[in-house]
């Protein structure tokens, strides 16, 4: 008799599905098991407002995790930089596996880069951070760009510059070759530059925490340096008190001469010469016109109560610095 399929709750967007089938391929390797995907619908697939005005935090998240609650999935995928900082009681984050490129990208006409672009040019993305970041370098170079508010899937974002309506627009390089559409890309954004939204490029596997024995096998998808890098950088959203619409980025790396090293290729490093973490953190007023932007570097966390730490620490120089102010609407 075959054993029951694992039924793994997911989004309906091509990415989500995307994501979703890897994941499913890797836990049918581990397990044996056949895994069916589950289409669930969010309210942020259906309200058609920005996300900074739905208040961004859960809302593509709770759909999935009451679809888990009720027992109707076995377990779910979500993008973690839509996963509340907050943990969830009845939930467990099983694992979070090897974390795919975390940087900003560029879609722009005639496939131009960012400092091709001309002044003033149109520039779509439904991100406060984006906005602040972009806006705060252009300035800095004694430019202006005028970043425009947009949603939609990929294929409609990358519409509006294949239609001409706006000059460039701006996305996840992760999401984007998860589809295997990495080739519409015209520049790749340095962190220096753009730093991503916490947790970005990275997948989190959900499931009941009572099941476990299901909890027990994904964790074996867990990527042991990806999880203490994301972790820290959700620790610092938590403690600036911002949801996941807040105009905060952040990223974990290790601090080479290399430049950027991917989470898979950070455990080979780790082993070879590395043994320190880098935490930079950014917050912004969406126009770019003020800024405060920190980083601190320590031992590679070992647990998740340092990689927590690390996080907190710097948080609270980014508050003592101003923070606060810059961030709008903080989630009380």
């Amino acid at each position: 008799m075959t054993e029951k399929a694992l039924r793994l709750g997911t989004r309906r967007s091509k990415l989500a599905m995307a994501q979703s089938g890897h994941v499913a391929d890797a836990v049918r390797q581990l397990t044996g098991r056949p895994v069916e995907l589950v289409e669930i619908t969010t309210y942020g697939d259906t309200s058609r407002e920005h996300l900074a005005q739905i208040g961004g935090t859960g809302v593509f998240v709770v759909a999935l995790r009451e679809a888990l609650l009720r027992g109707e999935v076995d377990f779910a995928v979500h993008s973690l930089k839509d996963l509340p900082t907050a943990e969830h009681p009845d939930l467990v984050l099983a694992a979070v596996p090897v974390r795919e490129d975390p940087r900003d990208v560029l879609v722009a006409r005639d496939g131009l880069t960012f400092e091709q672009l001309p002044d003033g040019a149109r520039v779509g993305t439904g991100s406060p951070r984006r906005m602040a970041q972009l806006n705060a370098y252009a300035r800095s170079h004694g430019r202006t760009i005028e970043t425009v508010p947009i949603r939609g899937n990929i294929d409609t974002r990358v519409g509006y510059v294949t239609k001409g309506e706006l000059d460039a627009v701006v996305l996840a390089a992760a999401g984007l070759k998860r589809i295997g559409r990495i080739d519409v890309v015209t520049d790749f954004l340095s962190v220096d530059t753009v730093l991503p939204a916490p947790g970005q490029g990275a997948l989190a596997i959900e499931c009941a925490a009572a099941n476990a024995e299901l909890a027990a096998a994904l964790a074996e998808l867990d990527d042991p340096f990806t999880r203490v890098a994301v972790t820290a950088e959700r620790s610092l959203l938590a403690a600036l008190e911002a949801g996941c619409s807040a105009p905060v980025g952040a990223l974990a790396d290790l601090p080479q001469a290399l430049g950027f090293v991917r989470a898979g290729e950070a455990s080979m490093a780790q082993e070879q010469v590395v043994h320190e973490m880098r935490l930079r953190g950014v917050v912004g007023t969406t126009d770019g016109s003020s800024l405060v932007q920190l980083s601190t570097t320590g031992p590679v966390p070992t647990s998740h109560d340092q990689a927590m730490a690390l996080g907190r620490e710097l948080a609270d120089e980014m508050l003592a610095k101003g923070a606060a102010g810059l961030m709008g609407e903080r989630e009380l």
